[in-house]
């Protein structure tokens, strides 16, 4: 039974952590978070299709008209660790237009609420800067009852 325990923990630290709103997401690769945070948060894989990822990895000197291209190296481990951890989840649904996070369905319905000129605010800027409203955008928490829309 010693033993037990503490196999149980590790495995569980392990895993993929299952919130409330049913969404899991899996633990964050540090070259994803590295790369991609240096411009923005890195987004929860969970928010696009696997073929969206596909896409905006195959894209980056082109990354929505910025060069966001990283070595052959970092961009073969990040696109196996996309390919093992995404999943298409209900909120998903089918592919946004232009691959934009901000362009999906579960997006535009989750925000339908927010006053579309909140986000021209030069406090949010645009509805792609998650952490403004989020306060743990980058911990993968978007808890609705945590938000903070900013004047």
């Amino acid at each position: 039974m010693r033993i037990a325990f503490p196999l149980l923990a590790l495995l569980l630290a392990a895993a993929p952590f299952a919130r409330a709103d049913g969404y899991r997401s899996a633990p964050a690769l540090p070259k994803y978070v590295q790369e991609c945070s240096a411009c923005h948060i890195a987004y929860p894989l969970g928010a696009l299709p696997n073929a969206s990822w596909r896409r905006l990895l195959q894209n980056l000197p082109r990354h929505f008209g910025t060069d966001a291209s990283v070595d052959p190296a970092t961009l073969k481990e990040i696109t196996a660790w996309v390919d093992a951890n995404t999943e298409t989840f209900k909120r998903v649904g089918a592919t946004p237009p232009e691959d934009r996070i901000t362009r999906s369905a579960w997006f535009e319905r989750k925000h339908r609420e927010v006053d579309p000129a909140a986000f021209k605010r030069a406090s949010i800027k645009s509805p792609s800067n998650c952490a403004a409203c989020h306060p743990r955008a980058e911990q993968g928490d978007f808890n609705e009852h945590s938000i903070r829309i900013p004047r």
